[in-house]
């Protein structure tokens, strides 16, 4: 009987090959469980369908006999499965192996290493120095109205969303310098319904931003199930380092943190309801709002968060492009959403997203949620709006917000 092929990773990226000279589909790791990157060249691309777990190496001789007109592709099978096995793309021993040994280094490691300098942004402290000064413009006007309690700025690629990341930083001042900055990312990789923590320090260029250690344990304890202390997926994940580095130009290395990353809400998405009808959920939402209200002005609060996400990209038909076409629907769905955070208003914001199961694929819906629970006294105020093609073809939309503590609340 012949043997089933093992299936490939659903947790890989596949995208079209950068290389003109090598044209194919590109697939990599965004956990980094491996390092390697594949071009599946166009010819044997259908391949890859046979790697579900339910086909097999005798249907895949076949396909290959088919392809090329060879019955001699008994090497060329092994190549292709042992290629793709050695990378760590599919579901077997080796792939195993490699994710055991990432989690278990992160596990160990002292610090949180900087997993996008030399990406997104410079790795060398005196460039990144410079090139956030160009970022954040010193003559950028700063929020009107009392003292901020939290800002919402984009995760999206500094470069590329540059005057969002400015209008969101020009509205702290020199006062928030001794706070714990309590930082809620998107979890792009981890689990739905579950919330990141990490005791760890963060490194980047600029030098080590300090984790509240004492309180990450405390809400780990209150908060019960859903939340994961030293989740892996800090160790890749981009949302709260791109907001680190921005705190520490502010405000110096040695800053002082509570990161926490949010899984997506796709229960309440899927099937209805609100999120803290999921009783995890809805401990965690009360562990973080004690919290917020034991702290109270020691701490600040930062959302990295992105909003929409349109586009051949992100799974829709038409090609997207910033400011026209549909995307100037996108923008006034968008601002409806704003405005609901800006209110407060976290069932009106929940519906919003909820409706028709969120087609505006909004990945900081779950940070913006989490936050609305924790501090139900923060009114909001819109900075600055942005659209952006990531792509020619797909589009991220972001902005930077202001919270502030609604007065008449504490009256």
């Amino acid at each position: 009987m012949a043997q089933r092929l093992p299936r490939l990773r659903l947790d890989l990226e596949f995208m079209p090959s950068p290389a003109p000279d090598r044209p194919g589909l590109l697939i990599r790791d965004p956990y980094r469980y491996s390092d390697a990157s594949l071009i599946v060249p166009p010819a044997l691309m259908g391949c890859l369908q046979l790697f579900d777990g339910g086909h097999t190496e005798l249907d895949l001789r076949s396909e290959l006999v088919r392809l090329t007109g060879d019955l001699k592709v008994g090497e060329l099978q092994q190549h292709l499965v042992d290629t793709l096995s050695q990378a760590g793309f599919l579901e077997d021993e080796t792939s195993r192996r490699m994710k055991a040994a990432q989690i278990g280094a992160f596990a160990e490691a002292a610090r949180r290493e900087p997993s996008h300098a030399g990406a997104a942004y410079p790795e060398e402290a005196e460039e990144l120095r410079a090139t956030l000064a160009g970022w954040m413009d010193p003559g950028a006007p700063a929020a009107a109205g009392n003292s901020p309690i939290g800002i919402a700025a984009p995760h999206v690629s500094p470069d590329g969303g540059r005057e969002s990341y400015r209008a969101a930083y020009a509205a702290l001042g020199p006062q928030y310098q001794e706070r714990v900055f309590v930082i809620l990312g998107t979890s792009h990789y981890g689990e739905p319904e579950r919330f990141g923590l990490t005791r760890k320090p963060f490194a980047t260029p600029l030098g080590v931003a300090q984790t509240e250690v004492a309180l990450a344990e405390r809400l780990a304890q209150e908060a019960g199930p859903a939340a994961k202390m030293e989740d892996y997926c800090h160790a890749v994940e981009h949302s709260i380092e791109f907001q680190v580095v921005f705190l520490q130009h502010l405000y110096g290395a040695g800053i002082r943190i509570l990161p926490i990353l949010c899984g997506a809400f796709a229960r309440g998405i899927l099937e209805g309801g609100r999120p803290e009808q999921d009783d995890n959920l809805r401990r965690f939402f009360d562990a973080l709002g004690a919290l917020a209200a034991r702290e109270g002005q020691r701490l600040f609060w930062v959302l990295g968060v992105d909003m929409a996400h349109m586009g051949r990209r992100y799974g829709d038909s038409f090609e997207a492009r910033a400011g026209e076409g549909q995307m100037s629907m996108v923008a006034e769905l968008d601002r409806q959403r704003i405005e609901r955070l800006a209110a407060g208003d976290a069932e009106g914001f929940w519906s919003a997203v909820q409706k028709n199961r969120d087609p505006l694929k909004w990945c900081g819906a779950a940070p913006f949620y989490t936050f609305l629970k924790a501090v139900p006294q923060a009114r909001g105020e819109l900075l600055h709006y942005q659209q952006w093609n990531i792509d020619e073809e797909s589009v991220v939309t972001f902005g930077a917000m202001a919270f502030r503590q609604n007065l008449e609340a504490t009256q």
